[in-house]
């Protein structure tokens, strides 16, 4: 996951099975285990790299946030938990009544995006652009979705997500 920038901790499992000649239906680790390990390499190999990182892509995902304002931006993923790497993106939630209002922002800002073929449930759209030459991720959800718990994908377990102001705090209380 940190060197080749997979995202999906059940992609990573099964490549790891196979490399490793197992089968995928062998006991394989937890998302939180593979989460503890990620955490321990990065540290061990990446670490200055890897804070540099994601403190780029807080910052980067403030001004993000700042812009597109109106559709309340929950930044979320690797940028939020501390786990990215050097092919992470930041990873934004925002809820509107329809993903075109979203669209016309950018296009109205001159940005340009890729609309993403959409295969999570409860998301309207999903938008990929560049910002300070950082991929964006963009996840366009229904008003009404805001109030409920994200679950995460990946086991569904809670997905942390914060807002523009916890964002700005992790960036003052980062290291140097």
């Amino acid at each position: 996951m940190a060197e080749e920038g997979i995202t999906d901790y059940g992609t990573a499992k099964r490549k790891a099975a196979r490399s490793l000649g197992a089968s995928e239906g062998e006991a394989l680790p937890t998302n939180e285990e593979v989460e503890t390990e990620l955490r321990a390499w990065q540290s061990l190999y990446q670490e200055d790299e890897q804070r540099e990182r994601v403190h780029d892509l807080r910052a980067t995902a403030v001004e993000v946030m700042q812009l597109l304002a109106e559709f309340t931006p929950y930044l979320t993923g690797g940028a939020l938990d501390g786990t990215a790497g050097r092919y992470s993106a930041v990873e934004l939630d925002l809820y509107a009544d329809s993903s075109k209002d979203v669209e016309i922002m950018l296009l109205s800002h001159g940005i340009s995006y890729d609309t993403l073929d959409n295969r999570r449930i409860g998301v309207d759209a999903q938008l990929r652009l560049e910002w300070n030459d950082l991929p964006v991720l963009i996840s366009v959800y229904p008003p009404a979705a805001e109030r409920q718990q994200p679950r995460n994908s990946h086991g569904g377990r809670s997905r942390h997500r914060v807002r523009a102001e916890a964002v700005l705090e992790l960036l003052r209380e980062a290291p140097e």
